[in-house]
């Protein structure tokens, strides 16, 4: 049986890795999946504290962070996918020159 500090571990790594790409990245698609990576090692988090505790409040989080991760998908990728057929870019720093 694997021990709920592994899952912990993995789950700041997952962040990590997501944070990291989130703050490096200058694709608005990598960074959405970054963001989406860092959702998930919260979920991650959340169901292991469940486990360790004996309590269902984790994973009813996770399924309310799992229902706005997904109208954030379709909102998210809609935006991106507009501004690319725009400009035919996805860079960020092309993006700054939207404001008006």
């Amino acid at each position: 049986m694997v021990d709920v500090g592994w899952y912990m571990a993995l789950a700041a790594a997952l962040f990590f890795i997501g944070s990291v790409g989130l703050l490096l990245r200058r694709n608005a698609l990598i960074m959405f999946m970054c963001i989406e990576l860092m959702l998930n090692a919260v979920n991650l988090t959340l169901i292991s504290a469940g486990r360790a505790l004996n309590d269902i409040n984790g994973q009813v989080a996770v399924f309310f962070i799992l229902v706005v991760a997904a109208a954030e998908v379709v909102v998210g990728l809609a935006i991106i996918v507009a501004i690319f057929r725009l400009r035919s870019s996805a860079s960020v720093d092309e993006l700054s020159e939207l404001r008006g």
